[in-house]
């Protein structure tokens, strides 16, 4: 049973730090440009699809909503797996989640997005500072805490 929980907490983080990045991107390019969320997600699928991802509605969508998700549940189990290794994740989560956040940004941005499909990633100063924000508070943090808790209840 603890197993399972553990699994669980792992999930319930990637999912939440999911949730936080996928609503701040919304929000963001709602309010800066009036983009739609269909067009964020479509984004998303971009890097699998390239720009044909914008002529494909809802489906293209949904699928940049389930490889956002994949992604970040992903960056969940990575730090989880590390972190049995490496005690000081466990120790220290505030500080090494913040740390992880950033270092997610930095692969996210320097790395993932330029050897994708979807083309460069916006640029603007604001954009970019945000997100670091984000990847950091919102991304790695909770990451971090709940793999915390994961491992405490294994």
């Amino acid at each position: 049973m603890p197993r399972s929980r553990s699994l669980t907490l792992v999930l319930a983080g990637g999912a939440i730090a999911g949730g936080f990045d996928i609503v701040y991107a919304i929000i963001f390019w709602a309010v800066k440009r009036g983009v739609p969320a269909q067009r964020i997600l479509q984004s998303v699928a971009a890097g699998l699809l390239g720009p044909a991802s914008f002529q494909g509605g809802t489906p293209t969508a949904a699928l940049g909503l389930a490889l956002h998700f994949f992604i970040a549940i992903t960056m969940a189990v990575t730090y989880y797996v590390v972190a049995q290794r490496w005690p000081l994740l466990v120790q220290r989560p505030v500080f090494c989640g913040l740390g992880y956040g950033l270092i997610l940004y930095v692969i996210m941005n320097y790395v993932v997005v330029p050897l994708s499909a979807a083309g460069k990633g916006s640029r603007d100063p604001l954009w970019v500072a945000l997100s670091i924000l984000v990847h950091m508070v919102l991304i790695g943090l909770p990451i971090a805490l709940f793999s915390r808790r994961a491992l405490a209840a294994k």
